[in-house]
């Protein structure tokens, strides 16, 4: 039985759920919002032109249908004056006020754009920079490569010179080395030959005298 009584309830929400709908009070200024389907009921309050209602059932036979507004407040109102789209008047403002965020977003646009071009004029500029700046680095490394290469050949003939010159300075010393040996030699000749001219001098010296004396002796004998 009772669940019987929680699907029949299940079904009735289902069916509420089913019949609502979302409908507009018409362009007529204001209609009256009643507690009944007729005139004989209390009014409720008035609802203006635009009013977003929400239709929770309708009733053929009179012609009403019972609503709830936005702020929660249900009743009965003419279904005659109910349309599916807000009023005219009201899509005119929309459509104004969507024109205006449009124009604004244009002129946003326009700005962000004129922005744009603003930073890409620079971007330009400094890549332009960049750029005579990349082949000022270039140049001076390309001269920096020459000057590379020449202290690299100037090292090479300074070490080759180097060599030379140790290998000259050695000849130099071997030649005065030679030289001062050619000078001993020279002097011990010298000196040799002073003493052989001396020792002949003597030798002379006592020999000649007996060969003179050995003549004049012969002679005599004659």
């Amino acid at each position: 039985m009772i669940g019987r009584i929680l699907t029949l309830m299940l079904l009735v929400c289902l069916a509420s759920t089913a019949l609502a709908e979302t409908r507009y009070v018409s362009d007529r200024l204001e209609i009256t919002l009643r507690t009944g389907t007729s005139t004989q009921h209390s009014i409720v309050r008035m609802l203006p032109s635009g009013t977003r209602l929400e239709v929770l059932e309708r009733d053929s036979a009179s012609g009403y249908a019972r609503v709830r507004t936005p702020d929660g407040t249900e009743g009965w109102v003419l279904a005659r004056y109910l349309m599916d789209q807000p009023a005219a008047r009201d899509r005119l403002a929309a459509a104004t006020e969507g024109a205006s965020s449009l124009e604004l977003r244009v002129t946003d646009l326009a700005a962000q754009v004129e922005a744009l071009s603003g930073e890409r004029d620079a971007l330009q500029a400094q890549r332009d920079g960049l750029e005579s700046e990349l082949a000022e680095v270039r140049s001076e490394l390309e001269r920096i490569r020459r000057v590379s290469a020449s202290a690299v050949e100037l090292d090479n003939a300074n070490r080759e010179l180097r060599t030379r010159v140790a290998a000259a300075e050695q000849d130099g010393t071997l030649l005065r080395a030679e030289i001062a040996e050619l000078k001993r030699n020279t002097q011990r000749d010298w000196f040799v030959a002073g003493a052989g001219v001396l020792l002949l001098g003597l030798v002379l010296g006592i020999v000649l005298p007996r060969i003179r004396w050995r003549r004049r002796s012969g002679w005599g004998d004659l």
